[in-house]
């Protein structure tokens, strides 16, 4: 094997690796707090979709009011995507992520109206950090 293919491999292999610690790094603790502005360990709907909307705003890089597929970077499954664009334009305009945001929160929830760690541990919440990470 050359010296090359191997230097190039192991290249990809730590690239690959700082991505998965990249992403490693968004934990239920650390988005609760992110996100939990009154330190209380948990976190409202009205925090959550605060927080939401600076990240939207923040992934909106063309300037054009809505997200797109691309614009989200992976944060979100086309299945997803599908299920938020409820106008069906193939963007995702702030009330449209919100709403998305606020049915991931729901799904999360023990009816409470508080999601914490353990919450955010379940499908639900994992996919509402992804999203807003």
């Amino acid at each position: 094997m050359s010296k090359r293919i191997l230097i190039a491999g192991f290249a990809a292999l730590s690239l690959f690796g700082a991505v998965g610690l990249a992403n490693a790094k968004t934990t239920p603790s650390s988005f609760l707090k992110a996100v939990d502005k009154d330190s209380d360990g948990t976190v409202t709907l009205d925090e959550v979709k605060a927080y939401a909307s600076e990240r939207f705003k923040a992934l909106e890089t063309d300037k054009d009011g809505t997200l797109d597929f691309k614009e989200l970077k992976g944060r979100l499954s086309k299945t997803g995507f599908k299920s938020a664009n409820t106008d069906a334009d193939k963007t995702l305009d702030e009330p449209e992520f919100l709403g998305y945001v606020e049915k991931l929160f729901k799904e999360a929830n023990d009816g409470d109206d508080t999601l914490d760690a353990k919450e955010l541990a379940k499908p639900a919440g994992k996919k509402l950090i992804t999203l807003l990470h």
